[in-house]
């Protein structure tokens, strides 16, 4: 038996066709012919891979860092399919080291429970921050890098933690060794690097960054800081929050400019849906106000925008072509995390889970078809 849906615009993730019918067998595309419409067969308008958020903190109830549960994991996939996300990265902020390994075994039980579905592993956003730029990050769980800690990190997360974010400044050479020859990706964030320290780590293979202009030295004439190293380092990928308020769209329009297809598109969503309205985990506390998530110090403490959400503000409000955009809520975070091979194309051989929209992208649907 095999599925099959028509498609009046396919982004590929490289281009874009019109009118194809996609045939779907065992979970994978296997045809992508010309076709016309049939009434008999699903239609749809517009058509993408599955959409991949790789950083996001909190599902509709529940906060991964806050609980760091398998049904947190559940509430997270199951509230990103809601929004049209088809795969997602969410991220363990800073907190005490029992709480990481915590959220290593809950992804671990998700993972047995749920093979091969929406989660794509854990995001390590921390502890080995800078205090400079810890943004809504918690100061008491800061932690400086060791050796063994690393290790044991790397050992016990295998499989399951997918990408580290680190300030490269505090990290001896050895340990910055370590972590990128593990399979975990590294990136730079909440970091106050200096321009020259920030191109060393790129130098030695740190090619991600964590929230552009976030949370990080920002770029001045004088010092040029993570940010500066980041637009100026070709090889480096850089995920933005359009939201409007961790960056204004005018910072974006350079950020695009500069960076090309090596930018993509991040929620960094607190809570996803905006129905948490006030957030409390010990001293970490954030509010809803004016569609933003701000703490009781007045910083921001994750957004509230779905990826669909972001698309659409790329077309409208920073002027991305619209195959661009979905590019960058596809094959541009898949290619961030390496994979590239098993998601982020509509190709013969990749899955067949797609994001279905409309031309005012207003709605986003994830639709899995076998």
């Amino acid at each position: 038996m095999s599925d099959k849906i028509f498609a009046a615009t396919v982004f590929t993730g490289s281009e874009i066709l019109k009118d194809r019918l996609i045939t779907i067998e065992g979970g994978s595309i296997t045809a992508i012919e010309p076709s016309i419409r049939n009434p008999a067969i699903r239609s749809v308008s517009h058509i993408a891979a599955g959409f991949a958020d790789i950083h996001i903190n909190g599902g509709e109830k529940f906060h991964f860092t806050e609980r760091a549960e398998a049904n947190t994991l559940e509430d997270i996939n199951d509230s990103c399919l809601a929004c049209g996300t088809a795969y997602s990265l969410p991220a363990l902020i800073t907190s005490p080291l029992e709480n990481v390994f915590k959220g290593i075994d809950a992804a671990k039980k998700y993972k047995e429970k749920h093979p091969g579905q929406g989660i794509l592993g854990i995001h390590l956003e921390g502890p080995f921050i800078s205090p400079a730029k810890r943004g809504a990050h918690l100061t008491e769980y800061i932690i400086k890098p060791t050796d063994a800690c690393l290790d044991e990190i790397i050992r016990y997360g295998k499989g399951v933690v997918r990408m580290i974010t680190v300030a490269p400044e505090v990290f001896t050479d050895k340990q910055l060794e370590m972590l990128l020859d593990s399979d975990i990706i590294v990136s730079a964030g909440h970091s106050n690097a200096a321009y020259q320290e920030a191109c060393r780590a790129f130098g030695r293979g740190i090619h991600l960054v964590t929230h552009l202009y976030n949370a990080m030295s920002p770029l001045e004439h004088r010092k040029p800081g993570l940010v500066g190293a980041a637009l100026d380092t070709p090889s480096v990928s850089a995920p933005i929050i359009l939201d409007g308020l961790h960056c204004d769209f005018a910072a974006a329009r350079i950020a695009y400019k500069i960076k090309g297809e090596k930018l993509f598109l991040i929620s960094d969503a607190l809570f996803t849906g905006r129905k948490v309205k006030s957030f409390q985990w010990g001293r970490f506390d954030a509010c809803l106000e004016n569609d933003q998530y701000v703490n009781s110090e007045g910083h921001l403490a994750g957004a509230a925008i779905s990826l669909g959400e972001a698309v659409k503000n790329a077309v409208n409000e920073v002027g991305i072509p619209l195959q661009e955009a979905i590019e960058m809520a596809t094959i541009r975070p898949a290619k961030a995390l390496g994979l590239d091979r098993i998601i982020g194309r509509i190709e013969v051989g990749y899955p067949g889970v797609f994001t279905v929209f409309d031309g005012s992208l207003e709605k986003f649907e994830v639709l899995a078809l076998s």
